[in-house]
């Protein structure tokens, strides 16, 4: 399994997941022009998409997708209530839909209902063989009840949305402020941090912090944020890098 991350912000968000026998988007946010340059880095083309799983329905996930659909026709992977969301999807063919973890050939897709203030919202852990990602973003907080499921995968690419101090004294107002930090908001670079010291394991190759704040955060905030906590719970992990808004990632081998 190779995966990057080929956007991941407030402007857009998208990830590559590339198995034996399928290319994978996690969300399609951005346009269609960024994907497909981004995806050539990699020697993948949009055409080659065969299915696209969405996270949850806002526009930073899922701006390219109506314009995807029309021209490429990947299958897309979600649930009702997203579905209801999106219109331009309703007379689509090439849908699937969620109801509970699902088989793909040799893939496990299982899903983990996520906190955050849109009709509906989901994690993805997408295992093939004994390889395991796990994608968590947007979302106010992570039940404990899921982390025996989210435990010693092999990637975390895991929300680090905001540093609290920078959101708290920054100039978002402070109905802005209540919703970032709520229940179904984001993840704080402390949740953040508090939650993957406890899921990581010895299986674990790479953390991917995701979905920064560019007015509330800073790579340098959340990075050493985590690396705290790990050392904190004397936890020896290093391989920690941090997604970009407008950069993919390598593309990582697990």
């Amino acid at each position: 399994m190779l995966v990057s991350i080929l956007a991941s912000g407030s402007k857009g968000n998208s990830t590559l997941i590339k198995t034996k026998d399928y290319n994978i988007l996690i969300d399609a946010g951005m346009t269609v022009n960024y994907l497909e340059n981004k995806l050539r880095q990699h020697e993948v083309l949009l055409k080659d998409i065969d299915y696209i799983f969405i996270t949850h329905t806002h526009i930073d996930h899922t701006s390219a997708l109506n314009n995807l659909v029309k021209k490429y026709h990947p299958t897309i992977i979600l649930t009702d209530k997203m579905l209801n969301d999106l219109d331009f999807l309703k007379q689509y063919e090439h849908i699937l839909i969620l109801n509970d973890d699902l088989y793909i050939d040799n893939l496990i897709i299982e899903t983990i209902p996520t906190s955050h203030d849109s009709s509906d919202s989901k994690a993805y852990i997408i295992t093939e063989k004994n390889s395991s990602v796990v994608v968590l973003t947007d979302t106010g907080y992570l039940n404990h009840k899921h982390f025996n499921k989210l435990k010693n995968k092999d990637i975390y690419i895991f929300e680090s949305n905001y540093d609290p101090e920078m959101l708290m004294y920054g100039k978002y107002p402070k109905w802005l402020q209540k919703r970032i930090n709520g229940d179904e908001g984001h993840l704080s670079n402390d949740m953040a941090s508090f939650y993957l010291s406890k899921l990581i394991g010895p299986n674990t190759k790479k953390i991917i912090l995701a979905h920064l704040s560019e007015e509330n955060n800073t790579e340098e905030s959340a990075f050493e944020c985590l690396n705290n906590k790990l050392k904190e719970n004397n936890i020896n992990f290093s391989d920690i890098i941090v997604a970009k808004q407008r950069e993919a990632t390598e593309l990582i081998k697990i």
